[in-house]
């Protein structure tokens, strides 16, 4: 993993809060750490809000069928516990005990979001992140079903640029990321990003 790694010996949400604002983000080394590192890429993952984001004509289609039902903040905390469950995919996961308690504090505190993709009354996909001034930082992601994050991530993009939102970060970039146009950002470029969105008051998410 590139960039620095600090030791949290204590975080509140204001103080996560904070560490977002300047560019870093906590992470456990697995789900039965009860330790927390603040991360801070050399290089940051981006999604543009703008025509460069790129959607499949096949994941177009699947979205027009609307196989989903996607709400909003609506399980918050089932999205977490989704996404911090160990899969063939994903056998550990950097989502601990402490990060789940402040992460749902945020949500409390209007901070934190979900995006969730509903069929029925069944959960089948989602994600959550955090926002902050003009920014979204994204966090993690699951599916259970065939395109059911990828759904949600595009709708994610619509409501974001719907509601002013000039920077959707994603941490880091992955192959799947890129498909959807997911940029590899210098740490210098991204501080000046950051900086800008955070000159902004605090968008309704």
């Amino acid at each position: 993993m590139a960039g620095a790694r600090r030791k949290s010996p204590g975080i509140t949400p204001e103080i996560l809060l904070r560490a977002y604002s300047i560019g870093l983000f906590p992470m456990a080394e697995s789900a039965d750490d009860p330790e927390i590192f603040w991360v801070e890429p050399d290089v940051r993952g981006v999604l543009p809000l703008d025509d460069r984001f790129h959607v499949s004509k096949s994941l177009r289609k699947t979205i027009r069928q609307k196989p989903f039902d996607i709400r909003f903040n609506s399980a918050f905390d089932a999205v977490m516990t989704a996404c911090a469950q160990e899969t063939a995919d994903r056998p550990s996961t950097w989502i601990n005990e402490t990060i789940r308690t402040l992460y749902s504090a945020l949500h409390r505190m209007g901070h934190a979001h979900s995006v969730e993709a509903w069929d029925g009354d069944e959960l089948v996909g989602g994600l959550y992140g955090v926002s902050l001034g003009s920014a979204f930082f994204g966090e993690s992601m699951f599916s259970r079903r065939t395109d059911a994050s990828k759904a949600c991530l595009v709708h994610l993009v619509e409501h974001l640029k719907r509601q002013h939102f000039t920077l959707l970060d994603t941490q880091f970039t992955t192959e799947h990321l890129k498909t959807f146009g997911a940029l590899d950002v210098p740490k210098t470029d991204y501080a000046l990003m950051l900086a800008a969105a955070m000159e902004s008051p605090h968008l309704k998410f």
